[in-house]
């Protein structure tokens, strides 16, 4: 069995590098996969403390945060689409919607 303490090493270490990604990149793409990563690393912490309580809730979370994401990815994708085709770039300093 392995303990509880080595999920949420490796949820946190997850987490940081999704936020790191997403101080540091510029590309519209992996900040997106870095908010995906940070949700994901998320979900691994509600399974672990789920499994170790044997509780059913934390599963019942891992969904609603499986549904969000989902739906993110959707309008997401959608919105960096748009971007790219009328700024012909996904460079973050570079899309500036306010200016035409």
């Amino acid at each position: 069995m392995v303990p509880l303490s080595y999920y949420l090493v490796l949820s946190a270490i997850l987490f940081g590098l999704g936020v790191t990604g997403f101080l540091v990149k510029r590309n519209i793409i992996t900040l997106f996969m870095s908010i995906e990563l940070m949700l994901n690393a998320v979900n691994l912490s509600f399974v672990a403390f789920a499994a170790h309580w044997g509780a059913l809730a934390g599963h019942v979370y891992v969904f609603f945060v499986m549904v969000v994401a989902a739906a993110e990815a959707a309008v997401g994708l959608a919105i960096i689409i748009a971007v790219f085709r009328t700024r012909q770039t996904l460079n973050v300093d570079r899309v500036n919607l306010l200016k035409l």
